[in-house]
């Protein structure tokens, strides 16, 4: 089913969600974070490509991710699996079973299908788009097919990796001798992963192409119970570091009937979205499941000798995987804040409302803004080569088009935090005012001066 994200799209957000969903998909076009993928032929349901700056936005959700787990943290370890894999790693994963499928009803008349449980969900018994009457809900595999080799048949089979941790699994081996890892220690990896989803929606929340960032942490069976709480709090600290508003986030417990067969116990981070509370990270006790599947369908042992009692044990693991789509959306949210009668001073046009996102420092697209105050050629020289020194430490823009406070909201709605004017005074005291993001107060520094007050105020790490 093809949809146009310019009509249906924003149509069914606006019946289904507040308007803020409305707000930030119009943002998201309109400043280059989010364009509907393959837009020119009419879209692709559940696919998005990142624009310029919301490229950057997300590569720097990743970079804190990958921070926080490989510098922060001690003991654990990248990978960079292949997409591609043997069809026997989702066969020992249970992908390929009744366990990774999806209730999917179609309707009689359009034949769009659908979820049978966000219809459930949603009270919803006849086609949502045409009112026809729905099939009866049979199982739909969530695995994207793909052949490898000159002909396609059975044994070319193969599948787009679903999640990216059975690469860290059948890696498990090779990192731990590389390493000389020992128990306890963790994998992580970001990278890609394709679900054949029957409904995706709530714009880039639930999408067929999209980027985890999972990491597993191996332990001793008796010591899980430590690590579970351990990893809860460290992941919800990461969050909460990165400015999102506590009142936002909530850990939400996995009732019994909804646990994996194999699961000890796993709990959501969920952020509340305009569309309601749902997950973006899950930590999870995946028991020895995954070692000891991998161990049997391949014949490699994956087993570990306890030291103390000489007996062999497959590790636990203690999984956090999150989405880094789900995240860009949810700091996005999280982020926009809109100021009713406006407030730059450096006009006196009508005053509408402002929109300003307030990213922390570390996830913004753009650092800083250089402006020149006008297009004369004295300042604008100026400005692009104070732009080129900054650009070679931070990502830094330059704009010389329209007003400077037209200029200065349209880095406040990619959550620019610093803008260096360059005004007719700075060819006679060598100076430029610099403007800060939320608070608007403003600083003369020297030009000489700028590179070590940008590392003073970007660097800092909480």
């Amino acid at each position: 089913m093809v949809e146009l994200w310019s009509t249906s799209m924003v149509k069914k957000i606006k019946e289904n969600d507040n308007d803020l969903m409305d707000k930030i998909v119009s943002l998201c076009k309109r400043r280059g974070f989010i364009f509907p993928g393959s837009e020119i032929y009419g879209g692709m349901a559940g696919i998005y490509d990142y624009g310029p700056v919301g490229a950057e936005l997300k590569r720097n959700i990743k970079e804190a991710w990958r921070w926080e787990m490989f510098r922060r943290h001690e003991h654990i370890y990248e990978v960079d699996s292949s997409i591609l894999m043997q069809r026997k790693v989702w066969e020992a994963s249970g992908h390929t079973s009744a366990g990774f499928t999806d209730p999917l009803q179609e309707c009689k008349l359009c034949h769009h299908r659908f979820r049978a449980d966000h219809l459930a969900e949603a009270g919803v018994k006849q086609c949502p788009d045409c009112g026809g009457p729905l099939t009866e809900a049979k199982k739909f595999n969530l695995l994207v097919e793909t052949h490898l080799g000159p002909v396609q048949d059975e044994s070319s089979l193969t599948y787009l990796r679903g999640e990216t941790t059975q690469g860290i699994y059948v890696n498990y081996a090779n990192v731990k001798t590389a390493t000389r890892a020992s128990l306890p220690f963790g994998i992580g990896q970001v990278g890609k992963a394709f679900r054949n989803e029957i409904t995706p929606g709530h714009f880039t929340y639930r999408l067929r192409e999209f980027e985890q960032m999972e990491q597993q942490y191996f332990v001793h069976p008796d010591d899980a119970p430590k690590y579970f709480p351990y990893w809860k709090k460290e992941r919800m600290r990461w969050y909460l570091e990165l400015g999102i508003n506590k009142a936002n986030l909530r850990f939400r417990p996995h009732e019994k009937g909804e646990l994996a067969h194999y699961a000890k116990a796993a709990e959501d981070i969920e952020y509340k979205f305009p569309f309601g509370w749902h997950e973006i990270e899950g930590i999870h006790n995946r028991g020895d499941w995954d070692l000891s599947r991998h161990s049997q369908f391949s014949g490699q042992d994956l087993s570990e000798t306890d030291p103390k009692t000489g007996k062999k044990f497959y590790p636990y693991v203690i999984e956090t995987s999150a989405g880094a789509d789900r995240l860009a959306l949810a700091f996005l949210i999280d982020a926009y804040t809109e100021i009713a009668g406006g407030r730059t001073t450096t006009t006196k046009s009508i005053k509408e409302t402002e929109v300003v996102l307030k990213f922390d420092k570390r996830i913004a697209p753009f650092k800083i803004a250089v402006l020149p105050l006008s297009k004369k050629e004295q300042l604008t020289t100026i400005g692009q080569e104070i732009a080129a020194n900054l650009r070679a430490q931070w990502m830094t823009d330059y704009d010389e088009t329209q007003s400077i406070g037209k200029r200065y909201r349209r880095q406040d709605e990619i959550g620019t935090p610093y803008c260096v004017t360059v005004d007719f005074e700075s060819l006679e005291d060598k100076a430029v005012t610099v403007r800060e993001r939320d608070t608007m107060e403003q600083e003369r520094i020297k030009i000489g001066e700028l590179g070590g007050y940008f590392k003073e105020k970007l660097n800092r790490i909480k």
